[in-house]
């Protein structure tokens, strides 16, 4: 890297072609990587050893993905709400927090568990008919589903935690900011601003997007339209970056592989959610599914996984 707290990464290792890929999810279980394409509504599979892909196709969009701790499968935030994926590619609905007057106009977006299996997941904001995004939490062992922060925020992303548990993370990305809270045990409290992208001279119309977290405490944030993932350290200094020069929307990211020092990286097609698909001829990957060997410099946190 030539002194650099740089990777240049020069073509992806899946071509998908997805419209909007994101929320990767790696199962160590199984050597599977799952991740969604939400504007095709589709939910996609891939064995790392032999490359081969597979996807269902559902009747609403899927959003992020979390595995199941005490059933096989896969759990998610679909457009509703908090829901499971069945064998039949139907989506079963857990819990639907949303007012039904809201439902046409706005749909859940990222999300995660902690480590106790609790879902954290956010919305979309909708300013034509005043709607904001929140962040909800929704406890499988009480079956229970509250607002945890009201926001307003714009389109809730990216989210993680800690190595202790102690810091959790919220993406806000059309203001650019990544949000650190003070956390105990599914409680938040103490909002404050961990990054603002723009004051950290990052290009207007690019945006925060998904995230994950190593094990020394490092934030790996994706840059919509940015064309790469920006670590962040804990004190939320630029660390580190990776560089997609063929991909313009670089979405969300995440850790795997047998060290679990692999990351895996979702793109979007330039012309997603209202882009300029004549980019696309500058950014032919965009829509891929990149793989970033970090083997010696960076471990991945285990996702927390669904208790229900």
């Amino acid at each position: 890297m030539s002194g650099k707290r740089e990777i240049i990464v020069e073509r992806p290792w899946l071509k998908v072609g997805c419209t909007l890929g994101e929320g990767p999810l790696y199962d160590p279980s199984t050597s599977l990587l799952h991740f969604v394409d939400i504007s095709e509504k589709k939910v996609f599979h891939v064995d790392v050893h032999t490359n081969e892909v597979t996807f269902e196709k559902y009747d609403e969009a899927v959003s992020c993905l979390v595995l199941r701790r005490y059933a096989e499968g896969l759990a998610c935030a679909a457009a509703q709400g908090f829901a499971l994926l069945k064998e039949d590619s139907t989506i079963s609905y857990l819990h639907k927090p949303l007012p039904s007057e809201h439902t046409p106009f706005t749909r859940f977006n990222d999300g995660a568990c902690d480590s106790k299996g609790r879902f954290f997941a956010g919305t979309l904001y909708n300013p034509a008919k005043g709607i904001p995004g929140q962040l909800f939490r929704f406890d499988p062992t009480t079956n229970t589903c509250k607002i945890v922060d009201e926001g307003p925020f714009t389109d809730s992303n990216g989210l993680g935690w800690s190595t202790n548990e102690k810091t959790f993370y919220f993406t806000d990305s059309l203001v650019n900011k990544i949000y650190a809270y003070d956390y105990n045990d599914g409680e938040l409290s103490n909002r404050r601003v961990f990054v603002d992208a723009i004051e950290k001279g990052f290009a207007e119309k690019t945006y925060c997007d998904g995230l994950c977290v190593d094990k020394a405490g490092g934030v790996w944030s994706a840059r919509w339209g940015g064309s790469r993932i920006v670590r962040f350290d804990e004190e939320g200094s630029i660390d580190f970056q990776i560089m997609f020069p063929t991909a313009l929307n670089v979405t969300s990211c995440c850790f795997g592989g047998p060290n679990n020092d692999t990351m895996f990286v979702t793109t979007a097609h330039c012309g997603a959610i209202g882009g300029d698909a004549t980019r696309q001829q500058n950014y032919p990957d965009s829509g891929h599914i990149f793989q970033v060997d970090l083997a010696g410099l960076f471990e991945g946190v285990e996702r927390g996984q669904f208790a229900g």
